[in-house]
């Protein structure tokens, strides 16, 4: 499976099965798409003949075969290897420490951050949930907890005390834990960052951009703007850590589809680590619909002019979708199926209750058991479900270009929109393979030095 496409004058050939990337001219193109469509060589010949030199024609040809003959043109589809079948271990947790918030953001997947159900992790749930990860990732050494909510600072007794229960039992069992906590600012003081400093805490930090935009959608309990104030304190975190371990994220709906000026604000207001998400929603004002596609595409050419401008300039950001490694890529089996929703990764209430990710909780339909007794019986073909729910076993995403790169696509905007995993959602489908795009020509034209 190959897929072709043109970025800025630039035509760029993907080979989906190997990966390999190559920049091409017209001429190029016309003949790999002829070749896709099962032409053979005489065929060729005669097609483009009167179009081009007889000469280059062959020439090009010769180089195609040979691309084809290293495995990098036309490459055979991908097996689901046999280790990827068998029952996993878990890597990571998220942790729902606290199922309420301090703001009340206009798009929020979470009900106001309390998921259907307020309420506040205890100390308790916190350590079982570190016992559980450690008993269930077998001889995996690294872990990692995401310290989530609502606004888990608001629980910050919790996230201290599962933070030294971690390092103690780290020190018990040889383990390595990665943690990170994902806040909204409101509650970042200098107490706060100086102890995620001393923890080394990774920050994931909520801003959706323009002051105007964010304090329009991120509002607190009064229905105030809440802009000034974590910009302030987001700003203390970063200059705190030297810059490094953290990153911005906003989200953009469907009020401001010119998110690229959103991007410029975040890097002018003095963040270099960016990323910029869109809402998902179903029946909302705010959600992105079929009709913004062209405008959402428009902007995320202009995203990618914009930074490639800031790399030629030697003011490179670094941009989370535009990071695409074109020279490795992922091992098979994070190609196949991403994030381990449901198998290797789940997400804890603050009551202790299971879930297969930080979107599913209060869909009871997934609950799988309680951190205390682990998944249940019952619920043990959720898991297995979930696990098998890789690109090969979605009809869709099978025949898909980009199923290498997005991995199937997030189960849970699956099930809201289509009620089932392996049915992704089709409008979050079309940005991703827009946004790829624009990343595979910047990352192409890095490597290549062409601007």
């Amino acid at each position: 499976m190959i897929h072709q496409f043109k970025q800025n004058g630039q035509n760029i050939l993907l080979d989906v099965n190997s990966g390999a990337i190559h920049l091409i001219d017209d001429m190029t193109a016309e003949i790999v798409g002829a070749m896709d469509a099962g032409k053979n060589d005489e065929e060729i010949i005669n097609l483009f003949q009167k179009k081009y030199p007889r000469q280059e024609i062959f020439e090009v040809l010769d180089e195609l075969h040979e691309l084809k003959a290293n495995g990098e043109l036309f490459a055979p589809d991908m097996d689901v290897p046999p280790t990827f079948k068998a029952e996993g271990v878990v890597k990571s947790l998220c942790l729902m420490v606290a199922q309420d918030c301090n703001l009340r953001c206009k798009y929020c997947f979470g009900a106001g951050g309390n998921y259907g159900h307020r309420g506040i992790m205890t100390a308790e749930v916190g350590k079982a949930a570190v016992d559980f990860i450690i008993k269930n990732s077998g001889l995996r050494k690294h872990c990692e907890i995401d310290f989530f909510g609502g606004e888990p600072l608001i629980n910050f007794r919790t996230v201290k005390a599962v933070t030294e229960y971690v390092r103690q039992r780290e020190i018990e069992t040889g383990k390595i834990f990665k943690l990170t906590l994902t806040t909204n600012g409101v509650s970042l003081d200098d107490e706060k960052i100086s102890w995620l400093n001393e923890n080394n805490i990774s920050l994931v930090l909520s801003l959706d951009g323009r002051k105007e935009i964010h304090d329009a959608m991120r509002p607190d309990l009064k229905g105030r703007g809440s802009y000034d104030l974590v910009v302030k304190n987001f700003l203390n975190a970063v200059k705190s850590r030297d810059g490094d371990n953290y990153y911005l994220r906003g989200t953009y709906t469907n009020r401001n589809l010119d998110f690229a000026s959103d991007v410029e604000s975040m890097l002018a207001a003095g963040f270099d680590v960016l990323s910029i998400e869109p809402v998902v929603l179903k029946d909302s004002e705010l959600a992105l619909t079929e009709k913004d596609l062209p405008r959402i595409f428009e902007e995320y050419d202009k995203l990618s002019e914009f930074y490639l401008e800031r790399h030629r300039a030697g003011e490179e950001f670094f941009f989370f979708h535009f990071n695409v490694d074109l020279s490795n890529g992922p091992c098979v089996a994070k190609r196949l199926a991403g994030c381990g929703a449901g198998h290797e990764y789940f997400a804890v209430a603050e009551n202790g209750d299971l879930y297969p990710c930080h979107q599913f909780v209060g869909r009871e339909k997934y609950k799988l058991g309680n951190i205390f007794g682990g998944v249940e019986e019952t619920a043990r073909h959720w898991t297995k479900y979930f696990r098998e729910s890789h690109v090969m076993n979605k009809p869709k995403c099978r025949e898909c270009w980009a199923k290498f790169f997005c991995s199937g696509g997030c189960h849970a905007n699956a099930d809201l929109f289509n009620g089932d995993i392996r049915k992704p959602y089709e409008i979050g489908c079309e940005i991703q393979k827009k946004r790829l795009e624009c990343a595979i020509y910047v990352q192409a034209m890095k490597l290549a030095g062409s601007f």
